[in-house]
């Protein structure tokens, strides 16, 4: 197996580089919905999230309640830290099962672990190769308001409540820009895959973690 991290700030294009990577034939593990999955009603972390924030932030249909949280934790860097405690290591636990079933399921497997929050979180699995899109904060914003919607104030906050460019630029083994149009950020991942991936992958050195230990 070939384990892939991938990442990149809010609207950097990350999404649209792990569906090419699927397209690729690559197995793609969406921490985000491992993050809802660790919340999920029944789960021993959204009954943590209740007992430390209270039960409001419970739905009626016994789901979490995520606007009503997020507006407890936005803003709040001890509240956030206190959340991600509780909520980083579940959804470790469910990545960690979801590439040993994806390696069960094929030794020689492309897996790409597609987690926004590598930078940041105690990740700590052994990559082989992490990637990271990156768009500069300004064009971020743009995509931000012009695609989603989003009022500029909120996107500015939400990007700033992220890992700085920086810091994930850092940690790179390969950069795809996706300054450019879409055509040209898959051409990147493309030629990723044709010069490195497709043929490369059975020779993986698996000593080297990020945001903790394996």
């Amino acid at each position: 197996m070939y384990l892939i991290g991938l990442t990149g700030g809010i609207a950097s294009g990350k999404s649209t580089v792990a569906k090419r990577f699927a397209e690729h034939g690559a197995a793609v593990i969406d921490a985000d919905q491992l993050a809802r999955a660790a919340v999920a009603p029944g789960t021993d972390a959204l009954a943590h999230i209740a007992d430390i924030f209270g039960p409001e932030v419970i739905a009626e249909d016994g789901s979490l309640d995520r606007a009503r949280l997020g507006s407890i934790v936005f803003g709040n860097p001890t509240a956030l830290s206190v959340l991600n405690n509780v909520v980083h290591p579940a959804v470790r636990a469910l990545s960690s099962a979801a590439i040993a079933a994806a390696e069960r399921s094929d030794p020689e497997a492309v897996v790409v672990y597609d987690v926004p929050l590598l930078v940041e979180a105690s990740v700590g699995h052994p990559f082989d190769l992490i990637v990271v899109v990156h768009a500069e904060a300004e064009t971020r914003v743009r995509r931000m308001v012009e695609l989603r919607g989003m009022p500029e104030a909120d996107a500015r906050r939400r990007i700033s409540a992220q890992a700085g460019d920086a810091d994930r630029l850092a940690v790179a083994d390969v950069v795809i820009d996706s300054m450019g149009s879409l055509d040209e950020t898959l051409a990147q991942v493309d030629r990723l895959w044709d010069s490195q991936l497709r043929a490369n992958h059975r020779s993986a050195h698996s000593d080297s973690t990020v945001g903790g230990a394996p």
